[in-house]
């Protein structure tokens, strides 16, 4: 009989656990911190410990909290998380939790994939920032840059136009498929912007790229930090918090990394978290965006050149650590973002016309 009754106990704390949509759910943070860590392990993916640094995100949450958080495929895709999701479903192996390019979080959000949850700084996170029932909200962000090795590069390209001079040719690349990953995609809506494209029409991006492959300068090769200490990718399009990253990471290689943002096409986009509806530890991934929109987790970001969504909150109540702010790289005007339309769009141009332009 007590066999007979230990189960149903366990499955109420899990459902409790599951339809929980904020901390107060649970009776308080404390109580949340107790469910995760008797759950004990957070699964994620497409975690690089080098993007964002996340490296030391993870290792201050593990050290606050008695939770292990299990990283799988660190250089997947946020396609590759969306897939995971929906393959896994029901599995003790599906991720808890996820970090979106924000059209794979509107996607995903739309196919009920999501739980509804907001984190005790909701309040403080811009309505533009977030999805009004707390499928996603966006957490931390970035510019796009062009990374360049001085030490295999004589003259380091500053905008796009300089990216087609014949000096460059085997030397430009994208961190990824921009149908499938929001580095890459952000690469393109840029290149865009700078051939007088603009929000709602990304196929000047896309027309750059293709002449950037005819003439030889776009390579095939999808940027990490080992092309790079490689000499594989020289040049590589890459958001600002990376490449800034990577200048920090290679110093002492015989990587001389530089960066910059280009001035004739600035854009900029925030990346998402999103609960797995289905998550295997749902009060761990719950106990773990609190942490990431607490002061510490916002900072610890911060401290990896991005630049977190409750950046001006904390500018305003003196939380934010000036010291990590002073080091962001520099950006000359106030950054737009695209629609929901928008941002359907240019994936819909992608999906139909990327491959055949850089074929």
């Amino acid at each position: 009989m007590s066999g007979c009754g230990a189960a149903p106990e366990k499955d109420a704390a899990a459902d409790k656990a599951a339809s929980a949509a904020s901390a107060a759910d649970f009776g308080g943070l404390d109580a949340l911190v107790t469910a995760a860590e008797k759950e004990g392990t957070l699964n994620a993916i497409a975690l690089p410990p080098d993007w964002a640094n996340y490296g030391e995100v993870i290792k201050a949450f593990e050290a606050k909290y008695k939770v292990k958080v299990a990283v799988e495929n660190p250089d997947a895709s946020s396609s590759d998380e969306i897939s995971a999701v929906k393959s896994r479903k029901g599995q003790k192996r599906a991720p808890d939790v996820l970090d979106l390019g924000i059209s794979f979080a509107r996607s995903g959000a739309a196919e009920k994939l999501f739980a509804p949850y907001k984190v005790e700084a909701w309040d403080r996170i811009p309505e533009s920032q977030k999805d009004k029932d707390g499928l996603y909200f966006n957490d931390y962000g970035g510019y796009v840059s062009i990374g360049c090795d001085a030490s295999r590069i004589k003259n380091c390209p500053e905008t796009f136009a300089d990216l087609l001079k014949p000096e460059y040719k085997g030397k430009v690349s994208l961190n990824g498929n921009p149908t499938k990953a929001g580095a890459a995609f952000g690469g393109v809506f840029a290149a865009s912007l700078a051939n007088k494209g603009s929000f709602g029409d990304i196929q000047p991006g896309i027309d750059f790229f293709g002449k950037l492959k005819k003439n030889g300068n776009f390579i095939p090769v999808e940027s990490t930090p080992a092309t790079i200490e490689k000499g594989e990718t020289p040049i590589s399009i890459d958001w600002d918090y990376l490449n800034a990253g990577y200048a920090d990471q290679f110093k002492g290689k015989g990587v001389d990394w530089k960066v910059a943002v280009p001035s004739d096409g600035v854009y900029a986009q925030y990346y998402s978290q999103a609960i797995n509806k289905d998550a295997p530890h749902p009060a761990a991934a719950r106990l773990w965006m609190e942490f990431l929109y607490s002061a510490e987790g916002q900072n610890l970001w911060l401290k990896g050149y991005a630049r977190p969504v409750l950046l001006p909150a904390m500018t305003a109540d003196g939380t934010v650590d000036k010291t990590f702010v002073s080091k962001l790289p520099e950006v000359a005007g106030t950054p737009t973002f695209p629609t929901s339309e928008e941002l359907d769009k240019a994936n819909a141009d992608l999906a139909a016309n990327w491959d055949k332009a850089v074929s």
